[in-house]
């Protein structure tokens, strides 16, 4: 027996047992997205569910020690809260709408006051295309340069 072996036979150990309580399926989600995290508490004999909703400023760790922090403005009142992803506790987390967004750490809403809004993502792969119809849209809205400088020399009252 080589002396490093006992070591890598006690971490393998810990590895399974961590993979064996790791949940099978978590929802894709990440900072800027808006999440809706039901949450088991056990009151006496009574086990009930009760949603937090709000948005996620972090997402941290790996494996059995992953972490998420979810923000949520109740009563004018900024509330966080950091969920193991895959404790026991979180029965579920329902992704409400996607955020296109630059930063891994959304500290920055802290600080925000009112209602913050934040780019919305659409499917993968669709950001180039949506953008182009968009611009086309707003081309076809607005009348073009021409036909305001004719429209305006018609109106204007021949001397």
């Amino acid at each position: 027996m080589k002396p490093g072996d006992s070591i890598s036979k006690g971490f393998a150990w810990l590895q399974r047992l961590a993979q064996s309580q790791q949940k099978a399926s978590v929802p894709a989600f990440g900072p800027g997205d808006q999440v809706r995290v039901w949450c088991r508490i056990v009151e006496r004999e009574r086990v009930r569910q009760v949603p937090f909703e709000g948005i996620v400023l972090r997402r941290r760790g790996a494996g059995i020690a992953e972490t998420f922090t979810v923000r949520r403005v109740t009563h004018g009142e900024g509330v966080e809260r950091v969920f193991p992803v895959h404790a026991p506790v979180v029965e579920k987390i329902d992704v409400l709408r996607r955020a296109k967004v630059h930063r891994a750490r959304l500290y920055f809403l802290r600080t925000k006051i009112g209602k913050t809004r934040l780019a919305e993502a659409g499917p993968p792969g669709a950001g180039a295309k949506a953008a182009a119809e968009a611009a086309e849209r707003v081309a076809e809205a607005a009348p073009s340069e021409e036909a305001q400088g004719a429209a305006q020399q018609s109106e204007a009252p021949a001397a």
